[in-house]
């Protein structure tokens, strides 16, 4: 960790306004407390206002607000690259809740990379307008674990309809992926996003199940893997 970072840290820490002594802030920062004293020092001296003495604790005496001075250029790039692919690729309601957060992001950068601009872009003029345009409701539905009623056009064109549940949703090979557990197959299966012609919410929610939720996928891929078995993911759906 940088001693940018770890000053950070240590103030965000304290923001709690409960006493932490230096050994407790090493613990949780994994250096010596020799160091956290001349952290703290230096927080001290800089103006931030924290209370407190070796052996007894620190805290802050009032609420400080300390800018993210942590982030570097490749850092902000790598924030500016990610928010952008959001606005693209990730639907209406995250794409705009990423523009907001970029503007606040921005808001707070030091004079040193208020100018600094990624030169990396995920322009969206080429992409179709509902291509995207069941994301929202699919993100809901997986995080409120509600099932789905799916109707659904696959590769060779052939249409379905099948009650599913939304466990999770993968960017794979240029598209998104919807990974459920389907009612029909009583098995794992994926759906590509952009061949979903349309979806009913069934107000139905489903329980933790083991051996059906999205670590029981992962677990079920990796042991593919190291058996080196073909790994199509269900992808028979698709």
């Amino acid at each position: 960790m940088r001693r940018a970072d770890r000053l950070f840290q240590i103030v965000q820490l304290l923001r709690g306004r409960r006493l932490m002594t230096a050994q407790q802030l090493a613990d949780r920062l994994e250096v010596s407390t020799r160091t956290v004293y001349r952290d703290i020092q230096d927080l001290c001296l800089s103006g931030i206002p924290i209370e407190g003495e070796a052996g007894v604790g620190y805290l802050l005496r009032h609420e400080v607000s300390v800018p993210p001075l942590m982030f570097n250029e490749e850092e902000l790039e790598a924030i500016q690259v990610g928010m952008r692919m959001v606005q693209t690729w990730g639907g209406k309601s995250l794409g705009s809740a990423a523009k907001q957060a970029m503007i606040k992001v921005e808001a707070v950068l030091p004079k040193r990379l208020q100018a600094y601009q990624s030169l990396m872009f995920s322009p969206d003029f080429y992409l179709d307008s509902d291509e995207f345009q069941f994301l929202d409701p699919l993100r809901n539905a997986a995080q409120r674990r509600e099932v789905v009623k799916l109707f659904y056009t696959d590769a060779k064109q052939s249409l379905s309809e099948r009650d599913v549940r939304p466990l999770a949703i993968y960017f794979w090979r240029g598209t998104w992926t919807l990974l459920t557990w389907c009612e029909l197959r009583d098995d794992f299966r994926n759906f590509r996003a952009d061949r979903i012609t349309g979806l009913v919410c069934l107000k139905r929610f489903f329980a933790v199940t083991p051996g059906q939720e999205l670590d029981d996928f992962i677990d079920l891929m990796q042991q593919k893997q190291a058996n080196k078995e073909p790994i199509n993911q269900g992808h028979d759906e698709v």
